[in-house]
């Protein structure tokens, strides 16, 4: 392999987040305003993906449970991807189709959020997901690629990464990722912070990481 190769690797990943940029800023921040609102309202995430999109699932609820970059209240996300003895009992006396959509079943209500992870859009899981998601009254959030496939049209906020090549769209996918954590918790921070202020109260002080 030669430094050619990777600089065109890295200058193809920087050309796709551009892209990215122009294409979906504005539906990112209403991905935000949506996860703002659910996690103010006491509600919960869940994420779905394979493969790396399973990875990413993991990252974000461990950013969203833990802390991305300011000391906060932990937030309520599962990975729906983690726990070995549920998926594979789904898979084994049901689908491995129905893995995801069997726990959004039995962990979903009304008012949570269910992002659905996929670089083809089609992962006939992720889309079982959805439609449970949707039966059960929940905000469904998509992180897509290769023009949004099936699951674009069952989301409420489709995220569509502009890209038919899975590595560069899993890269936009944690970056959008990262992006719509740092979004949600300096918005829940200045909530609370609006709401010692209104009551004339102090608090502990949210210090950066």
């Amino acid at each position: 392999m030669s430094e050619a190769f990777v600089r065109t690797s890295l200058e193809t990943a920087r050309q796709l987040l551009d892209r990215t940029s122009r294409e979906a800023a504005g539906s990112i921040v209403a991905a935000a305003d949506r996860l703002v609102a659910a996690f103010a309202a006491s509600n919960k995430v869940l994420l779905c993906g394979n493969g790396g999109s399973a990875a990413d699932a993991q990252h974000l609820a461990a950013e969203l449970v833990s802390r991305f970059r300011v000391e906060r209240r932990a937030l309520p996300a599962i990975a729906l991807t983690t726990d070995s003895s549920i998926l594979t009992a789904i898979a084994n006396d049901y689908d491995y189709e129905r893995v995801f959509a069997r726990q959004v079943e039995a962990l979903g209500q009304p008012g949570d959020i269910l992002v659905g992870i996929s670089t083809s859009g089609n992962s006939r899981n992720v889309v079982a997901a959805m439609r449970i998601a949707r039966d059960r009254g929940m905000c469904r959030i998509a992180l897509l690629g290769s023009g949004g496939g099936a699951a674009a049209a069952l989301a409420d906020l489709a995220i569509v990464v502009s890209s038919a090549d899975t590595p560069r769209i899993q890269e936009a996918h944690i970056a959008i990722g990262h992006i719509l954590c740092e979004l949600v918790e300096r918005r829940l921070c200045e909530q609370a912070a609006a709401t010692v202020r209104s009551r004339g109260s102090s608090a502990l002080p949210i210090k950066a990481s």
